[in-house]
């Protein structure tokens, strides 16, 4: 005998939700998790673990999730710094929260590039500075 499956409502399919922010803090200057944070913090979390997580090298994350850096060691200054701008924009653009990627500025230090950004979400806006080594 099978049931009777005619008078069940599907309204959970037919409305999406978006999910909460909250997560578990990293403190990453004591490299320890603890307690919780949502919000703006969150996101500054979640765009600091996509910046420092290589695209395509963690089985554990969707092949849409972090950045492609590692092809930008030992190529010149011309080539890098619009190829940087290019992959900190795909890579955070990917997250749904995410609306604009804007205001990059470079700055070159040996062989360091420092770069600083604008990041628009749906919580706010978040000034970004990350250093990439080359």
């Amino acid at each position: 005998m099978t049931p009777n499956t005619d008078n069940i409502l599907l309204t959970n399919l037919e409305t999406a939700t978006e999910q909460t922010s909250r997560t578990y803090y990293l403190d990453v200057e004591k490299n320890i998790i603890s307690n919780y944070c949502d919000g703006i913090e969150a996101m500054k979390q979640t765009i600091y673990c996509i910046l420092n997580t290589e695209r395509f090298n963690h089985l554990i994350y969707s092949w849409n999730y972090g950045i492609e850096i590692e092809h930008l060691i030992g190529e010149s200054i011309t080539y890098v710094i619009p190829e940087l701008e290019r992959v900190i924009n795909e890579a955070l653009i990917q997250d749904s929260r995410v609306v604009q990627v804007s205001d990059f500025k470079f700055e070159v230090n040996k062989n360091k590039v420092i770069v600083t950004f604008k990041v628009i979400t749906t919580v706010g806006n978040i000034e970004i500075e990350k250093v990439v080594s080359i």
